[in-house]
């Protein structure tokens, strides 16, 4: 495909544009902090040219071998379904934001809650979008697959861990129905396109550097060789490096990153990327709570750590009692004296390589080839309380209130992922004004899932980030899935008249995963003296496939500042793995003592489907140099909804993964943005969202119940957004509000998590040319401006009623974080 990108010089007003860029659907809004070119787009500059204008001789790089986000902030011409956030408006928030911190805080209808300020820690990391969270949002980094984006990187890798946020030039989010050409076999609605940087024609490099609340630190170098031969030759390498003490508790988190690109053209028609992503995460965790432990015990409440004893004592009350040590009678229950262990933490390293090339076989015909490999590592876990260290015998509880023995050990898992793909797109420029794009990706990916258990000692636990390797402990069982994925997809975009423009297509998506658990060792640990508790092993196969899944789109620019739009897709989602021990997938936790699980899984694999979705979006925008409001309404319907059901400690949990049925979601996106005067932007935004299950007879442990018209968990009904951004000559200041309102947190709504306000504030000053630096900035930012004290992230599966899971995270209190960067 023939690139055009029409380009505007903008005032520094209008640096960092928040835009809508050439959609795969239609759907998204213009987001917070837009600020649109200063003329409208003319119906006649919307059309295809008829003949072709020249191709530059280093092209900018291209989201999905479609449209590209330049650095300097230039607009693109704009069709409304995708938003598109520019490198400049990522540099209004603090350095090193998770990207999809910056997209919560950025777009109407998402929401982002973590644990930490820079939002890094993957287990308390939740990110929703119109009802979808990050595991059900395709992902992709410069048109390559970064699967499920959750905690561990079972299929996938993060983008936080794939790439230096730094490095990104941009990213864009299709936010109902996904676009058929992100490849993703997670994905029901929405979709996320990360694009990196392009090495600088010219030597130079970046250094900064920042400092903050709980001896955080953060550290980003790049080197940049400029062009080095006539071909166009060049490359870059950066490193960055993140620290910080938990705000309560003992311990550090701690990343550790390394990018490399090299992009070498190939005459004026082709180019060959090869591209290394490296990171390295070391992350003591917080304890997540029921909603009791974080209303009694208050929002510092977390691991143990450092009062062994007391972490003795609370391990033999969970293990060998049903009651609580003494002066916790009627503050917490017995299960949440469990939850209060010694420590966990995590490590996870991942490699993430690839090599892409984009050629123009002819006139008309365009091709994008990538081949990528992606190698992780992970140690996961922490103290285990209903296991003992069989070495010290069995615990006794004496009568000075201590406890002889050692009621817990330390419980590592150690998984290894390994995948190798492929993407294959094409693109032709048909006549007519029709322009005809297929692909197809292939993958393969194996994950090994193996927990060991380690032994305490009477007088000390183990190091918090040992990195005990294979072959160490007493291994408990076994886990290792085997995955293949195809998809295809093929789509035409018809020009229907000026401005006017329809695509409609269809994507194949199927994917066998084969595995479960290789061998359990719970009898012999039993033997032994762990008192090891039962641990359900299941092994088999199970396929998602959806041969023809549609997708159709409508966009219309009329009037020069007007523009209606809608979008209608199918959607399909393979099924999750993970481990025999986790909820949420067809291969964990099922069944009990009296029925294996191996039993279970054979019967569900029946009666098991895929989960599906169609969702439908609608949506008007008017956009002028004053004046941005847009409108999306959406409508989601959701087929054979998956749902995992949990409650109970770690060592009696009920667990179950079934069908539950339909649910249906409805909402409205409203967003308005004034610009007043010269640098100053305004912008305010509603969502309303209404997810509810439609399942009306859900048999879970032996009762029958009921989930129609209860709503889906989690996720708010309401959030409001409000933006300031002002800039004056070399000064920039950025302030937003967010309020979520309240989320039921079981199946049966019956106890909810409360609303909550959060703030943020950010100043900026670029002092320019200093020295030998060409640019020196430096910034202030505070996150949580008011100390808000709420529930954030929430990681596992819900609870049918009661607050009796311990899956919820308490968000970072207030920090400060100042920065200062050179560009030379």
């Amino acid at each position: 495909m023939t690139r055009r990108y029409r380009r505007w010089s903008l005032s520094l007003l209008t640096l960092g544009v928040v835009m809508p860029v050439c959609p795969q659907t239609s759907l998204a809004a213009t987001p917070p902090l837009a600020v649109p070119s200063p003329s409208a787009v003319s119906e006649k500059e919307r059309v295809r040219p008829k003949k072709k204008a020249p191709r530059p001789a280093h092209p900018l790089p291209a989201i999905e071998g479609k449209e590209s986000i330049s650095v300097s902030g230039k607009r693109l011409r704009s069709h409304g379904a995708e938003v598109a956030v520019t490198r400049a408006v990522m540099e209004r928030f603090i350095p090193g934001t998770n990207p999809m911190q910056i997209l919560a805080q950025s777009l109407p209808g998402a929401n982002f809650t973590s644990s930490d300020a820079f939002g890094l820690d993957t287990a308390a990391n939740t990110f929703y979008v119109r009802g979808f969270t990050q595991t059900q949002i395709g992902a992709s980094l410069d048109g390559m697959p970064l699967g499920t984006q959750g905690f561990t990187n079972q299929n996938g890798v993060s983008i936080t861990q794939a790439m230096i946020q730094d490095d990104l030039q941009g990213m864009t989010l299709s936010q109902g129905a996904g676009s058929l050409d992100t490849f993703s076999a997670q994905l029901l609605g929405a979709a996320m396109s990360y694009v990196s940087s392009d090495p600088s024609d010219k030597a130079g490099g970046r250094v900064s550097q920042s400092f903050g609340s709980y001896n955080a630190f953060r550290t980003y170098v790049r080197a940049d060789s400029g062009t080095l031969n006539p071909s166009g030759t060049k490359f870059y390498t950066s490193f960055a490096r993140t620290e910080s003490k938990l705000w309560k508790g003992e311990g550090y988190q701690r990343e550790l990153q390394a990018d490399a690109k090299l992009v070498q053209p190939v005459g004026q028609h082709g180019k060959l990327t090869g591209f290394f992503g490296f990171g390295n995460f070391t992350q003591a965790n917080y304890l997540s709570l029921t909603k009791n432990m974080w209303e009694r015990m208050g929002r510092d409440t977390t691991y143990l750590k450092p009062a062994y004893e007391k972490a003795k004592l609370w391990a033999y009350y969970a293990q060998y009692t049903s009651d609580v040590p003494p002066g916790y009678e009627g503050i917490l229950s017995n299960d949440e004296i469990g939850n209060y262990a010694w420590d966990g933490s995590q490590i996870q390293r991942s490699y993430l390589s690839s090599v892409t090339g984009h050629f123009d076989l002819s006139e008309h015909l365009h091709s994008d080839t990538i081949a990528y490999g992606n190698i992780s590592s992970g140690v996961y876990g922490g103290t285990n309380n209903f296991v003992t260290s069989p070495s010290y015998g069995v615990p006794q509880l004496l009568a000075d209130g201590t406890v002889s023995g050692v009621p817990m050990a330390l419980q590592r898992a150690h998984t290894d992922m390994r995948r190798l793909g492929f993407t294959q797109k094409l693109s032709y420029e048909a006549p007519h004004h029709n322009l005809i794009e297929g692909g197809l990706w292939y993958e393969y990916n194996r994950w090994v899932y193996d927990a060991r258990l380690y032994e305490d000692t009477p007088e000390a636990a183990h190091s918090m980030m040992s990195d005990l390797r294979k072959g160490t402990g007493h291994t408990w069982f076994e886990n290792t899935y085997n995955t293949n994925t195809f998809q295809f997809f093929l789509q035409d975009r018809w020009t229907i008249i000026k401005g006017m423009t329809l695509l409609a297509g269809f994507k194949s998506l199927t994917q066998t995963t084969h595995g479960g658990t290789k061998n359990d060792y719970t009898q012999q640990l039993k033997d032994e003296g762990w008192n090891a508790y039962y641990r359900r092993p299941a092994r088999g196969s199970l396929t998602a496939s959806g041969a023809f899944l549609p997708h159709f789109s409508f966009d219309y620019h009329f009037l020069d500042h007007h523009e209606v739009y809608w979008d209608i897709a199918e959607n399909l989602r393979a099924y999750d793995y993970y481990s025999q021990t986790t909820s949420g997938t067809a291969w964990g936790g099922l069944g009990n003592a009296a029925q294996p699980a191996q039993q279970v899984f054979d019967a569900s694999k029946k009666t098991l489907r895929p989960e599906r979705t169609w969702n439908y979006v609608v949506g008007y925008r008017y956009d002028a140099k004053f004046f941005t409001g847009t409108i999306d309404y959406y409508h989601t319907d959701y087929y054979n909804r998956l749902a995992s059901i949990t409650e109970g400690t770690a060592n009696n949990t009920r667990n179950a993964y079934m069908n539950v049925g339909r649910e249906t979601m409805d909402g409205v996106d409203i967003l308005g943005a004034i610009r007043p005067v010269k640098g100053l932007e305004i912008t305010n935004s509603f969502s309303w969202n209404d997810a509810r299950y439609q399942g009306t007879g859900i048999n879970y442990g032996g009762k029958l119940f009921s989930l129609k018209g209860k709503k889906q968990v989690y996720y708010p009904p309401y959030m409001y957004k409000a933006n300031l951004a002002y800039l004056w000559r070399g000064t920039q200041f950025n302030f937003n509000v967010n309020y979520i309102a309240s989320r039921p947190m079981t199946f049966l709504n019956d106890i909810r998590l409360p609303p909550y306000w959060l703030a943020n504030a950010t100043i900026a000053h670029d002092f320019g040319r200093i020295g030998f630096a060409e640019h020196f900035k430096a910034s202030f930012g505070i996150t949580n401006l008011f100390d808000t004290n709420y529930i954030g992230g929430v990681y596992g599966a819900a609870s049918l009623s009661g607050d009796n899971n311990s899956n919820l995270f308490v968000g970072s209190p207030r920090q400060f974080i100042g920065t200062i960067n050179a560009q030379f």
